[in-house]
């Protein structure tokens, strides 16, 4: 305990002693983002009264099959059944008066719509939800059920960002992007700061990947206070746009996504690509019956019910593609982020 309390001790320190550069600009070393370890402490601050601290769990039994020490942080036990809250509670929580009193909008597949709908629902405000028409049914009950007013679009990015401008321009209400705002990433990032509070020792975080919030957010907090921890994104191969990105330099964006896990169909922001660009080890791509295989594994080992998109970081530590960045006594953070499973898709998945 006296070894675990003195580690307290240094962390603590380090983000006390990190300097938070003024202004919109934010940095990790002498890099500007959009996010910093003081906006995200900050947004721990704001949304601490709101969310869960969730758990870390271990399996004696994934360690061996993985020949390594994994930490499942356990954010499908989160408000809203995933990570996603915090950002929406963050960025609902940061608006003036004036700016909430019109509603929030956003438009959104599934955990992100879910996330503002509470959050909006929290502080007593409408919550306007753009959500294309080939949305996991789950995802949609879960908007509906914290009062999110629902307005369809087709299933692409075209017109899911024309429909939000319309209803935006009709009520008014304060749009919040899905992952590309600052807002977002710090609220995303309170993922990282609770993990190293948890697990002392991890030598390297992996994290779904898509439109790039939830890494960017934990690159930036955890790299800051462990500069040498590695940061490894996990994306499905039929939709490895964050993959092509990090070999040509520039973002590419997605084209025609193709995989199960229907949370990590987005491609990167202006604000995400930098991050990921730079603080990001490597980007670990999986197939879709691996992905399946991986929520299998958290149900059966676990008893957790994972979302494919959520289980995906597991199924990456267990790939042949991650061999080289891990070994026997490497400890492993795996963010298992949402829980809420398509049960018809998964079951048929199974099946196969």
């Amino acid at each position: 305990m006296d070894g675990q309390g003195d580690a307290i001790c240094q962390l603590e320190e380090s983000m006390s002693n990190l300097e938070v550069m003024p202004g919109d600009g934010r940095s990790a070393g002498k890099k500007q983002y959009a996010a910093d370890l003081g906006s995200i402490t900050e947004a721990r601050e704001r949304i601490a009264a709101y969310i869960h601290t969730t758990p870390v769990v271990t399996s004696s039994s994934l360690d061996a099959l993985a020949e390594c020490n994994l930490f499942f942080k356990c954010e499908l036990l989160q408000k809203g059944g995933a990570f996603k809250f915090r950002g929406a509670c963050n960025a609902v929580l940061s608006l003036s008066d004036d700016d909430a009193r019109k509603g929030v909008l956003t438009h959104s597949s599934g955990n992100h719509a879910a996330a503002v709908a509470l959050a909006a629902r929290m502080r007593g405000v409408p919550a306007y939800i753009v959500v294309p028409n080939n949305a996991p049914t789950c995802k949609l009950n879960n908007v509906k059920r914290y009062g999110g007013r629902i307005t369809m679009c087709e299933p692409t990015l075209e017109s899911r960002e024309r429909t939000a401008a319309l209803v935006e321009e009709e009520t008014g209400a304060a749009l919040i992007h899905p992952f590309n705002d600052p807002r977002i990433i710090s609220g995303q990032g309170t993922v990282a700061l609770e993990f190293l509070e948890q697990v002392l020792q991890l030598d390297v975080i992996i994290v779904p990947i898509s439109g790039g919030g939830l890494i960017s957010g934990i690159a930036l907090a955890a790299k800051a206070l462990k500069p040498n921890i590695k940061i490894i994104a996990a994306e499905p191969s039929g939709a490895d746009d964050a993959a092509q990105s990090k070999a040509a330099g520039h973002i590419i964006p997605m084209m025609r996504p193709n995989t199960i896990a229907d949370g990590l169909r987005a491609s990167l922001g202006d604000l995400t690509w930098p991050v990921v660009r730079d603080l990001v080890s490597e980007v670990v791509t999986v197939d879709d019956d691996d992905i399946i295989a991986a929520a299998k594994l958290c149900f059966e080992v676990l008893k957790l019910a994972v979302e494919p998109s959520g289980a995906i970081g597991l199924a990456a530590v267990l790939s042949k593609n991650c061999k080289h960045l891990v070994s026997a006594g490497t400890n492993v953070g795996i963010v298992l982020s949402g829980g809420n499973v398509d049960l018809e898709a998964l079951w048929a998945a199974w099946k196969k």
